[in-house]
């Protein structure tokens, strides 16, 4: 079953309280305890979408996606493969809410995100 998950920006020296208005929401099949299930990612992938949101800068959609490398990826449309967005162990994450999750963003810079909701 697919579940709707939603990131926003921890806190860090930027943003000291984190930020809502800085985050990720997508679509993946999570297993019993809260870890992606890649066997049913590769039924569902077209379903497994994701959307960038981050003040003052367009939107951003595209798709969850599991690369050559064996990494989970945040794949944008009119992307190159090398400028998706890998994320740190996110194969190792157990999406609950309270957690945490490392992303690299297109800048380079890896920012740490908080599991808000998963529904």
């Amino acid at each position: 079953m697919l579940r709707n998950i939603r990131l926003e920006l921890a806190r860090n020296p930027e943003f000291p309280l984190g930020s809502t208005e800085h985050g990720y929401e997508f679509k993946a099949p999570l297993n019993g305890d809260g870890a992606l299930d890649l066997d049913a990612w590769k039924t569902e992938r077209r379903k497994c979408n994701v959307r960038r949101f981050w003040r003052g800068e367009p939107e951003e959609v595209g798709y969850l996606v599991h690369t050559r490398r064996r990494t989970w990826a945040f794949h944008y449309d009119g992307m190159d493969d090398e400028d998706e967005e890998p994320i740190f162990a996110f194969d190792r994450h157990n999406f609950v809410e309270g957690e945490y999750v490392s992303i690299t963003e297109h800048d380079g810079v890896q920012r740490t995100f908080q599991v808000m909701s998963v529904r």
